[in-house]
């Protein structure tokens, strides 16, 4: 049909039809050159997309051009910017699937634009066909080459044409465009021709229902004819200006090379989020990082590391202000109680523990997992079995009744401390930071309470006179050097009436002979020597006394008492000192009679305390608060709670008011509060003091929800009186809560 209808053309067809043959080849070599031109300057020009109505070429003549255009496209020369730097035949495949979705795009683009600029001479051109008429032929013929000359000007120049309404038109809208991509383009901002094209890719998939066309030119035909008696198609020139541009063949990235490449750029290196740039802590500690306790340019000034120096804190003169990474692999722990028996080793990824402590059943490598047998250096055969046997040795010891709160120095894996909740007691688990790599982030990743601390050259973050047992199993600590410094603070932390636990093997006689001395100058009373057949191991367990009746009769002041101004409740950086603080015993203040058992002293206002209205109505606020909003209208899933801290907590009500849930609580009190850490440690819970100035001392994931009731607004206020900021490091876990 299509032959008929060209056959009663007159003989100026034969003419017209060389010179567009003449002109394609002429367009053809020209579009060659300017690759060539381009491909070595890195120029990039805009391509003239100037729509036209095409009646002169026949079907053959335009399936010949598409193919050479194609032809053009796939050559190496084609390759985007991300290919030829990477040589990733991915990269290759992609480019070219995108400059053929551009040559369809535009093809149907330029369609479109006919069909809505051009109406009124397609209705002519089929009429004049119909009639044997050839004028509209030779208007088409001689619009075709001067559009060619005009693409082969822009090519060269790269300066926009003017020639046509249709080509403004295209110019305006992909101007826009481009305005649009350069602002989400992670580069220079500019305004460049590929943007043009890909955006033009849009719309031709949008324009065609979202189909992927293989062949630009034998596609859009078939497509075409069906509506249409004579097909709008651009002419042979003009479509090869509209299927090659100077962008494709420029080194340019393409979009997707320069989104990954900022994808990269952000991890590990930052993290943005709602204008911030987070950096990601660039520490040799890693994933590990503790930033008081890994700052190693304090640590190589000091001058002194004998008395542990290195192993306490050393804060950074400024809080840093990055983000600790999660190890590769990490996943959401293990629920309690099994977590008590197993973690994901990728949380905890250290295997130096299992390799010197395994044999005592500390920790073994099992798989995907990292498994706690419930063992340790005094108690291979079961934490259990020696919680037990603590008990047959001092029935006064009464865990879960008597003895609640505990303080386990050198604690390890914490098993202890762990098994000791099946007696209903806490235990305040420590050990610092040392070549026993990660035992206090074992502890914490099975949800057991523990946090970093050494006995050096400072008191413990606590108060005085709060712990009913201390309890130590072969926890290599020279108690006796220097005046006995160092067991001196444990009688500071001890309550009068208390218990001193310490379980020793043989290989420590010369120190149970140092120890003996020691205790009996403390007035320590050693109640009961009792060895474990199953262990082989022996405990001595020694009473402080609940009078300054053996303080006054020693015929030696040492160890000294302390001076009637040291407060045995400061904490906070003060320097340990060989001296004995005296036993309260004033029946009105706090330490001069025991506590009620548990569970009655959770509830009941300490004797000593002159605000128990103040404690009652705390109680009573956060029951309410707890029953009516945190366990249902917080969206928190309790049930995968196991690790929580009180940021700024005042009585422990918040914690109290969780007891029946299998959660622990890190009451935290600020050193800028008022100290009401003692109330705290009375009721039966724990906790200690800190500056949230600074880092806290755990490693990062270690809590499920961090509670801060109007913690934030508080050190605001402080950060703007003075000079100091408020630590950015809050150790929690990653999909967990934290409730202001």
């Amino acid at each position: 049909m299509a032959m008929g209808k060209y056959s009663r053309v007159d003989g100026r067809k034969s003419s017209n039809y060389c010179s567009t043959i003449s002109m394609v080849a002429f367009v053809a070599l020209c579009l060659v050159g300017v690759w060539m031109f381009m491909s070595s300057s890195v120029v990039p020009g805009q391509s003239s997309n100037v729509p036209v109505s095409q009646g002169s070429a026949t079907s053959q003549g335009k399936q010949s051009m598409v193919e050479n255009s194609k032809g053009f496209e796939d050559s190496s020369g084609d390759l985007q910017e991300g290919s030829s730097k990477d040589g990733e035949s991915t990269e290759n495949s992609n480019t070219d699937n995108q400059s053929d979705l551009e040559d369809d795009s535009k093809v149907t683009e330029t369609q479109t634009e006919t069909d809505s600029n051009q109406a009124g001479e397609e209705n002519q051109g089929e009429k004049s066909q119909k009639d044997g008429d050839g004028k509209k032929e030779d208007e088409n013929s001689g619009e075709a080459g001067s559009n060619s000359d005009s693409g082969e000007k822009e090519n060269r120049s790269g300066e926009k044409s003017e020639s046509d309404e249709g080509e403004k038109t295209t110019t305006d809208e992909g101007s826009s465009e481009n305005k649009n991509d350069s602002e989400t383009d992670g580069g220079s901002g500019e305004k460049s021709a590929s943007d043009e094209g890909e955006k033009s890719t849009d719309e031709g998939e949008n324009k065609d229902g979202g189909e992927t066309v293989g062949n630009s030119g034998e596609s859009n035909e078939g497509s075409q004819g069906k509506d249409k008696a004579v097909e709008v198609f651009p002419a042979g020139a003009q479509s090869e200006l509209l299927n090659e541009t100077n962008t494709q063949n420029a080194a340019w990235s393409t979009q997707a090379a320069e989104s990954q490449k900022e994808k990269n750029s952000q991890s590990p290196s930052d993290v943005k989020k709602d204008g911030q740039a987070w950096k990601v802590c660039n520490t040799t500690a890693g994933p590990d990082y503790i930033p008081c306790l890994d700052n190693w340019k304090a640590i190589r000034k000091l001058s002194s590391t004998k008395h542990y120096e290195h192993r306490e804190r050393h804060c950074p003169d400024e809080a840093p202000t990055c983000l600790v990474p999660v190890p590769e692999g990490y996943k959401q722990s293990i629920k309690w109680p099994k977590s008590r028996d197993k973690i994901w080793y990728y949380n905890v990824p250290h295997t130096k523990l299992a390799e010197i402590k395994g044999h005592q059943n500390w920790v073994k490598v099992s798989g995907e997992y990292l498994t706690f047998p419930g063992g340790g250096t005094q108690f291979k055969h079961g934490a259990l079995h020696y919680i037990d046997f603590i008990q047959d040795s001092l029935l006064d010891i009464a865990w879960g009744k008597r003895t609640r709160v505990i303080l386990d120095v050198g604690c390890g894996v914490a098993s202890f401390g762990g098994y000791l909740f099946e007696r209903d007691v806490l235990a305040m688990s420590f050990a610092p930071k040392d070549e026993h790599e990660a035992q206090v982030q074992f502890a914490l990743e099975r949800g057991i309470p523990a946090t970093l601390a050494v006995m050096g050259t400072k008191r413990l973050p606590f108060p005085g006179y709060v712990f009913d047992v201390v309890h130590c199993a072969r926890c290599r600590v020279p108690w006796h050097i220097e005046g006995g410094k160092l067991l001196l603070e444990l009688n500071r932390v001890l309550r009068p009436g208390g218990y001193f636990v310490w379980s020793a093997t043989p290989v420590y006689q010369k120190l149970e002979e140092e120890m003996t001395k020691l205790t009996k100058a403390m007035c320590w009373e050693l109640v009961v020597i009792k060895k474990d057949k199953l262990n082989g191991v022996g405990a001595a367990i020694y009473r402080k006394p609940t009078s300054n009746e053996c303080y006054n009769q020693r015929t030696k002041n040492e160890p000294p008492l302390c001076k009637e101004s040291d407060d045995p409740n400061a904490a906070w950086n003060v320097p340990l000192e060989a001296c004995m603080h005296k036993v309260p015993e004033d029946e009105s203040l706090r330490g001069s009679n025991w506590p009620e058992q548990w569970p009655k002293r959770l509830e009941s206002p300490p004797y000593w305390l002159k605000s128990q209205e103040d404690f009652a109505a705390d109680y009573k606020h956060w029951k309410n608060v707890v029953s009516q909003s945190y366990l249902n209208g917080m969206g928190i899933n309790w049930s995968s709670v196991r690790n929580v801290m009180d940021m700024r907590a005042v009585y422990g009500g918040f914690a109290a008011a969780l007891k029946d849930l299998q959660v622990w609580v890190m009451n935290v009190v600020p050193i800028d509060s008022p100290d009401t850490l003692p109330i705290i440690y009375e009721r039966g819970l724990f906790g200690m003091y800190h500056d949230w100035c600074q880092s806290f001392n755990t490693y990062p994931r270690t809590y499920d929800v961090l509670h801060a009731d109007h913690l934030l607004s508080v050190v605001k206020k402080r950060s703007e009186d003075g000079s100091h900021s408020f630590s950015n490091h809050f150790p929690l876990q990653p999909l967990k809560s934290i409730s202001l």
